[in-house]
């Protein structure tokens, strides 16, 4: 999906997630690197970004979500999934993707976090 087509991909991961112990150290040293991959611009419709942990912001969302073209927002949540098309709710999705966006680092400091948490696997 991200190399099919003229899509363009935004992904924001918060730091602390990087951090956290599924799979084993070579599992997620794998994945770290991929992430690393992305944010080094090997796929040019791909962008991203990393929220560092420990920042002051208005909006926490709790919960994992995905917007799609402006119209729907899926929200990963406990006991399922919730899909949201109301304008005024994808609206608020969109907002807080943007502020989180906004607080995120890229390039070479989201590669920096990103090589610090592989490190830290050793």
């Amino acid at each position: 999906m991200l190399t099919e087509g003229q899509r363009r991909f935004a992904f924001l991961v918060e730091e602390s997630v990087l951090r956290n112990g599924y799979g084993d150290a070579d599992t997620q040293a794998e994945q770290l690197e991929r992430l690393r991959s992305l944010a080094e611009g090997e796929l040019p419709n791909v962008t991203l970004g990393v929220v560092p942990a420990r920042l002051e912001r208005a909006r926490m969302p709790v919960e994992g979500f995905w917007i799609y073209d402006k119209a729907q927002v899926s929200v990963e949540l406990v006991s399922g999934y919730l899909t949201i098309t109301q304008p005024s709710e994808v609206a608020a999705y969109a907002d807080t993707f943007a502020t989180l966006a906004d607080l995120a680092v890229y390039g070479d400091k989201a590669r920096a976090l990103l090589t610090k948490a592989r490190d830290a696997l050793s």
